[in-house]
């Protein structure tokens, strides 16, 4: 038999992975999830009491789903059934019933742990219910993405849900501890090098672990710098979908830091997104739209500005072309805002739908015709630029409906001389 082994170029007995190895034995030894796993925490109360309900678990990769949903079913004495969405059919879905009936039958009760399950369809999520309200499952979801758009809301409704931490610095050296107490020697690191590890796993305690065990291989003589780290381990893309939530969320944070004014967090999350992958014509899109919505009329020349680097984008390209972006978002963040025209577009907006069809004044109207001038269109109307200041006070709005004031600067930047000018001509309109 070894003979064949080595004819395959394989041995007998191959070693798992390090993080197989490591794989935690209770729910005591999963890190960084107390808040979810400890005496006080909702998962631990179930496991302590042997009763479980079902459960979506949402957390990034590498934060302990499986391992928890394993331990879970130990720790309760259910049998633990595993599928994965990506591979599972409704074949699988059904024969997993009926072994999860025969079991309730015979007073056996079973955790069904389904990985990814958002990659399931809305029909075969539906699939799950029956056999949820019955109690025939257990159901434990992970997945990866938000429940609240990929679940269907009685699947939702019949489940909690639980959402796991990205594992912080604090855990990812726990990890890395039981790591070098498992092999019996230190990692050839040296501390700068060290710290570095834990970035490049990003909150990914498997792929921390994936990673020091090249280190282990390696077997350096001497502790390795952290340019000689960069040199042999390939950094990771930075967990980012153009589809999916986090495409959402970033882009969030970076309109929500330049309405805060806070350029730094601004061009860090515009970083974050380009260094993902994502459009860069995406982010000027939200970039114009942040200079109408947020700066407006405090600095109108934001707009201008956005617009033009979104043109230099467009004829530069990356990566000259998002330099341009970063100075936009620079200029926006560090701009006077006010959202004093978004504002009265919308106050305008819902004005115009509760009057329906009211007509301009006469005297604002032209009167080409003979007629209408017969019927006084035109009649008493004051050409502004011969009044005096420029400022006739004559009423523009419908007859039957009372002056509203929609715009109301706010005194930001350019605002501050708009609003003096307002201020001055409702004077004159009064008088």
């Amino acid at each position: 038999m070894a003979d064949l082994f080595e004819a395959a170029g394989l041995k007998p007995q191959q070693p798992s992975p390090l993080a197989d190895r490591l794989r935690p034995q209770t729910l005591a030894e999963v890190v960084g999830q107390d808040h979810l796993l400890g005496p006080e925490g909702p998962i631990g109360r179930m496991a302590e009491a042997k009763r479980l309900s079902s459960m979506i678990l949402w957390g990034p990769p590498g934060t302990g789903k499986t391992t928890i949903a394993r331990l879970l079913a130990k720790a309760a004495g259910y049998e633990f059934q595993q599928l994965s969405a990506v591979f599972s059919g409704v074949a699988d879905l059904k024969k997993a019933f009926e072994q999860a009936r025969a079991r309730r039958l015979a007073g056996q009760a079973t955790l069904l742990f389904v990985d990814e399950i958002h990659r399931f369809n809305r029909a075969q999520q539906d699939g799950f219910l029956p056999f949820v309200e019955e109690g025939i499952v257990t159901l434990v979801g992970a997945t990866t993405e938000n429940p609240s758009f990929e679940l269907n809301g009685a699947l939702l409704s019949r489940s909690q849900v639980f959402v796991l931490k990205r594992l912080d610095d604090e855990a990812l050296e726990q990890l890395l501890a039981k790591a070098e107490a498992h092999e019996g020697r230190k990692l050839p690191l040296e501390p700068e090098a060290r710290a570095a590890l834990t970035a490049l796993a990003d909150g990914d305690g498997r792929y921390l672990l994936t990673l020091s065990e090249t280190l282990f291989n390696i077997a350096s003589a001497k502790p390795l710098t952290a340019k000689e780290l960069g040199q042999i381990l390939q950094k990771r893309s930075p967990a980012y979908d153009k589809d999916r939530e986090e495409h959402y969320n970033l882009i969030s944070a970076l309109h929500k830091s330049i309405r805060g004014s806070d350029p730094d967090a601004a061009l860090y999350w515009l970083a974050r997104m380009l260094t993902g992958g994502e459009d860069p014509l995406f982010v000027a899109r939200r970039l114009i739209r942040a200079a109408a919505e947020d700066i407006g009329e405090a600095d109108p020349m934001s707009l201008v500005l956005a617009n033009a680097a979104k043109d230099t984008y467009d004829f530069l390209g990356s990566p000259e072309g998002e330099i341009a972006l970063a100075q936009l978002v620079v200029h926006l963040a560090c701009a006077p805002k006010s959202n004093a025209v978004y504002k009265a577009f919308g106050a305008a907006m819902k004005a115009a739908k509760e009057t329906g069809s009211l007509m301009p004044p006469s005297h604002i109207l032209n009167a080409p015709t003979r007629l209408m001038k017969d019927l006084g269109y035109g009649k008493g109307y004051q050409y502004d630029h011969d009044a005096a200041e420029g400022f006739s006070g004559q009423n523009y709005f419908p007859e039957g409906m009372e002056r509203r004031q929609f715009y109301q600067p706010r005194g930001e930047g350019n605002e501050a001389r708009i609003k003096e000018r307002l201020e001055r001509w409702a004077a004159l309109r009064r008088g």
